[in-house]
């Protein structure tokens, strides 16, 4: 059985090899989804007036890797405080969200928002939205796995963008 779950966390580049090499995780698609614009491009998505953010789509087999592991992997690579953006990345088209599928997604997004806000974490609110999944579109082929196309691109950027350290500044422990 497979089954799609969509995170929005800031650049869809840092957001792929987190989920990248599990069992039971079939593909990752970078993307964008949430605005109303048919089939957008990346560099209209960039400029942030497309409603789109910049997602990454899951297919995965549910009984191998289970959704609420997905969010659990998904909360620790975001600030869920920030609603301007991630990290050095700024603007609507990077913000997070939760797209869900299923009512039983929505449920168990809902759930794990209420941990991560009671969990202690974090002194600000959680801004992070949960959403009806709506049309996919994916990027472009050279945004498709750029962590393994560039990876000195991919690295550069990461490290310059502060994720890593807030990471772990608020996940190490686990």
């Amino acid at each position: 059985m497979r089954e799609l779950a969509t995170f929005a966390g800031g650049c869809f580049w840092c957001m792929v090899k987190p989920f990248d090499s599990y069992e039971g995780i079939f593909r990752v698609t970078s993307g964008y989804m949430g605005g109303e614009l048919k089939n957008p491009t990346y560099e209209q998505v960039k400029r942030g007036d497309t409603g789109h953010l910049e997602v990454v789509q899951i297919e995965f087999d549910p009984a191998v890797f289970p959704y609420t592991t997905l969010l659990e992997i998904y909360w620790a690579q975001v600030d869920p405080t920030d609603a301007g953006g991630q990290f050095q990345d700024r603007g609507e088209q990077y913000t997070t969200a939760i797209f869900v599928h299923t009512d039983e997604q929505a449920e168990l997004a809902i759930a794990s928002k209420e941990q991560v806000a009671a969990s202690g974490r974090f002194t600000k609110p959680i801004v992070t939205n949960i959403r009806a999944a709506e049309v996919f579109y994916p990027a472009e082929a050279y945004h498709q796995d750029f962590y393994k196309k560039d990876v000195a691109s991919y690295e550069a950027d990461r490290a310059q963008s502060g994720r890593d350290a807030f990471i772990d500044a608020h996940w190490k422990n686990d």
